[in-house]
């Protein structure tokens, strides 16, 4: 059994800056087994830079040709090599699948500006389990009602499409789905080129003209959404639904790219949700990780991910009350039949626990009595639900920034980083952006100035960007200059690829 620091010096000592609730701090705040028990939840600086170890290792052998096919942390090639000027104009349109809903945007870019135009749709849960084709047929539809709406029908624009999950990319526009998560579980996609799967969509509804010029991942859109606007954006990473990250790569350590070296740098997709399921992380995972782990839809797949990420987050922490609940150490012993409800207790419960100030448990309360039936609780009960989550949540930031600091340090040649980051937890937890700035500094190299940018319009625009950059390249800009109803045709991967 791993070694327990103590609890309340280690949450003082490295969130010093943060406000962190005062009974956190107070011995008769917290049940002594309460804290027994969530001392396992709190990483150590030593053991952070022990995942960071492992991480870059397994980094290492993603990238490695002769490695690549059995490591855990895949780290595809996205074939975007370049990274915005923030002189790219046109209209383009944009395709944001990642998770229950997913978004249809028009961009038009001007140097230095962009307006933007989106609408949601969401993928009902018998779609996200139904067969891939029915999963595309939507999708091509709500494109062919956004682009009716938008007074684009007949005019053929080129699309990037964000597809946030697991790809193994054999060009810009070739990217073979390796599995499913976040809950989707569509048939006949796996294996399979999706930007085909969509083009035959398109085709099959034939009222509609898209050319989709590129697939990439969110991380690899919010880092080209942010690059625009900060050129030393060299990292994207979502903390949402799921967990991921990108990076800027040098391209000779890329050695699965086959085609033209000639440009120094590639983004990496690093697939890092995967680290863990190859054992690497056993020494930090609790019965609570295993548990939420045994009953998830992938058991035993992407373990870093379900320690981090919002789609879990709250199914920890629930665990955890659970067990408190049926040793009596909450609600004197007594739950409720929505406590007891797998991911009953949501993640957004967490963010909002935590934004009570200091001492003061309302939103506590009102989580525990209007949305789990717990009229009994107790202020203690508050106090301890709230300590919880602190520690749910604070081990999450912890792993994320151990993250950022491997993919920092494997850029020795950048003084200056920016962070892009995109997601719903980084985005409306009170505490992600102070703890993460505070862990990562501890972290990573002491040369490197960084800092973490909230990509304001997500990854829908990093996609058009993508499109922009490439139909740049091509001599293809379908701007005011060009006729923009001409048919743009993207460049084709080499045969190599």
């Amino acid at each position: 059994m791993r070694p327990k620091p103590d609890i309340f010096s280690h949450l003082c000592s490295c969130y010093s800056d943060l406000v962190i609730s005062d009974d956190s701090q107070q011995d008769e705040g917290i049940h002594n087994e309460i804290r027994e028990h969530c001392s396992d939840m709190i990483l150590s600086e030593e053991q952070l830079k022990q995942v960071k170890c492992k991480l870059n290792g397994a980094i290492n052998q993603g990238l490695g040709k002769t490695t690549h096919q059995d490591a855990i942390v895949k780290c595809f090639v996205t074939y975007v090599q370049d990274l915005p000027t923030g002189k790219e104009k046109g209209k383009f349109l944009a395709l944001d699948l990642g998770g229950t809903n997913f978004r249809v945007l028009l961009v038009t870019l001007a140097p230095g500006d962009f307006d933007m135009k989106s609408k949601i749709y969401a993928v009902p849960d018998s779609i996200m389990k139904g067969t891939g084709e029915k999963l595309f047929d939507h999708i091509a539809e709500c494109l062919s009602d956004f682009v009716t709406e938008q007074g684009v029908k007949d005019v053929s624009l080129p699309l990037g499409f964000t597809f946030s999950f697991p790809l193994s990319q054999e060009g810009l526009s070739r990217g073979i789905l390796k599995t499913w998560t976040k809950g989707f579980d569509a048939s006949g996609v796996v294996g399979e080129n999706v930007v085909e799967l969509l083009e035959q969509a398109i085709v099959r509804r034939g009222d509609v003209k898209i050319d989709v010029f590129a697939i990439l991942n969110d991380t690899t859109g919010t880092l080209m959404s942010c690059a625009w606007k900060e050129p030393n954006c060299k990292i994207g990473v979502i903390v949402g639904t799921g967990c991921n990250a990108c990076y800027v790569e040098k391209v000779e350590n890329c050695e699965m790219f086959e085609g033209d070296k000639s440009k120094p740098d590639m983004i990496v997709n690093t697939e890092w949700g995967a680290f863990g399921d190859g054992g690497e992380l056993t020494f930090i995972r609790t019965e609570y990780d295993c548990e939420v782990d045994k009953n998830s839809i992938n058991p035993g797949k992407q373990l870093f991910e379900k320690m981090i990420s919002g789609m879990y987050m709250g199914e920890l922490a629930r665990q955890i009350i659970v067990k408190f609940t049926k040793e009596k150490l909450l609600f004197c012993g007594k739950g409720s039949d929505a406590l007891f409800k797998k991911y009953a207790f949501e993640t957004r419960y967490v963010s909002e626990i935590e934004a009570d100030p200091p001492g003061v448990y309302d939103k506590c309360r009102s989580v525990l009595r209007n949305d789990l039936g717990l009229c009994h609780a107790s202020e203690q009960d508050a106090v301890n639900v709230r300590f919880i989550c602190e520690c749910v949540s604070r081990r999450a930031a912890d792993l994320c920034s151990a993250g950022l600091a491997t993919l920092i340090d494997k850029m020795p040649h950048y003084r200056c980083v920016t962070i892009g980051v995109d997601g719903s937890v980084y985005r409306y937890h009170p505490h992600f952006h102070n703890l993460m700035m505070a862990r990562i500094r501890q972290l990573c190299r002491p040369d490197c100035d960084y800092k973490l940018m909230l990509s304001q319009d997500g990854s829908g625009r990093g996609a058009a960007l993508v499109a922009a950059v490439i139909s740049k390249q091509a001599g293809q800009e379908n701007g005011p200059s060009s006729s923009s109803s001409s048919c743009v045709c993207p460049p084709q991967p080499p045969k190599s690829c």
